[in-house]
């Protein structure tokens, strides 16, 4: 007799397909970089225009700016807030370095809230850390999942703080029918190979409704002039290519198509893994993007040696939570500060999962995960 477990042979399967993405898109990606080879215009030029209205038209906003990578754009929004020394800016513990080191880097001081079953940040942990010194508050939409956006801005109207998405992993993820992006004062994307809609190298995106930002920001990315010959301020040069927006052009008009193959196969793996692992799961009006398929597992670290062993090339994102990295010691958080956190960094595990993947490779995954759990 046969069983599911006979249909999964011992495939080999990758953490991401980037260059078979590619290849489906080669000849409008080529036609893209000849246009550009052409015109003899590579940076600031229409392409990048067009690029940041497409991008904004898509996540409901009235702008949108292009810098050179997700970091960039952190930084510049949070420069705008001319952050002194003391001054807090509360994000997420369990998120890529970026979203606190942006905070440093801009002036402030990065405080950590605890973050709640979704992974995202607490509402009630991140009341419970304001103080006088508060100016801002950072949430992460962790994997590609929303934040809890509308308790959170509630909290950040309360006491007149500003409210900075860090959006990186969330293209097109939506709650209540509003898109990621579209909820804070501004919000920042990187366009990393890695994230949903990628640049081939590196990019990153500003969007936001305050125009007066936006303004500054046009300026604040190409070295705060104000034209060919006049600086009104020092800044740096974050500027996004134009040979990576025409590229991006191209990817944006698929991008709902690929979501949707992610959430296809999030789903799938739903039922292969409930029985053995904790899978993501959407509460009512989320609509989750998929950036990274994070599971919760127990003995994470022997199942992700068990998976390499058998050519799955599984990841953790990320295993050293921000509030007990060397960089941030001296932030004082002690050995039993924000425990949910603490936990989750010792279980999560990123699966494979991008357009693409097929259902052998899948059931490959979750045969692995299963034998591991039987034995």
């Amino acid at each position: 007799m046969t069983t599911f477990w006979d249909a999964a042979p011992a495939v080999k399967v990758p953490y991401t397909a980037l260059g078979q993405q590619a290849a489906a898109l080669k000849q409008d990606l080529l036609a893209a970089c000849q246009s550009i080879l052409e015109s003899g215009q590579y940076v600031m030029g229409p392409e990048l225009a067009a690029f940041e209205r497409e991008f904004a038209e898509y996540c409901g906003t009235r702008f949108a700016v292009g810098v050179a990578n997700g970091t960039d754009a952190l930084i510049l929004v949070l420069r705008r807030l001319a952050l002194q020394a003391g001054d807090e800016v509360i994000t997420a513990p369990n998120s890529f370095i970026a979203s606190a080191s942006s905070i440093a880097l801009a002036g402030g001081r990065p405080v950590f809230a605890d973050i709640g079953v979704d992974l995202n940040l607490d509402p009630a942990q991140v009341e419970a850390a304001i103080t006088p010194r508060t100016k801002a508050i950072v949430p992460v939409h962790l994997t590609g999942r929303p934040a809890r956006m509308d308790e959170i801005l509630a909290i950040a109207k309360r006491y007149r703080l500003y409210v900075l998405e860090d959006a990186a992993q969330a293209v097109g993820a939506k709650l209540h029918d509003r898109r990621a992006g579209s909820w804070g004062d501004a919000a920042c994307f990187s366009l990393h190979p890695l994230k949903n809609l990628h640049a081939f190298g590196d990019g990153g995106v500003v969007t936001t409704n305050d125009e007066p930002l936006y303004r500054w920001l046009l300026q604040a990315r190409n070295h705060g002039l104000k034209n060919r010959d006049e600086c009104a301020f020092w800044s740096v040069n974050s500027r996004l290519d134009e040979i990576q927006a025409a590229m991006l052009r191209v990817q944006l008009r698929h991008l709902d198509q690929w979501t949707a193959e992610r959430r296809r196969l999030a789903a799938r793996y739903a039922v292969l893994l409930k029985p053995h692992v904790e899978v993501p799961e959407e509460r009512p009006g989320e609509h989750h993007v998929f950036q990274t398929y994070m599971i919760q597992a127990d003995r994470r670290d022997a199942l992700l040696r068990h998976l390499n062993d058998h050519d799955i090339e599984a990841r953790v994102h990320y295993p050293v939570p921000l509030h007990r990295q060397p960089v941030t010691r001296d932030l004082g958080y002690g050995t039993d500060a924000l425990p949910i956190a603490t936990r989750a960094a010792g279980r999560i595990l990123s699966l494979p999962l991008y357009p693409g993947l097929t259902e052998a490779q899948q059931q490959r995954v979750a045969q692995l995960i299963a034998e591991f759990y039987r034995r």
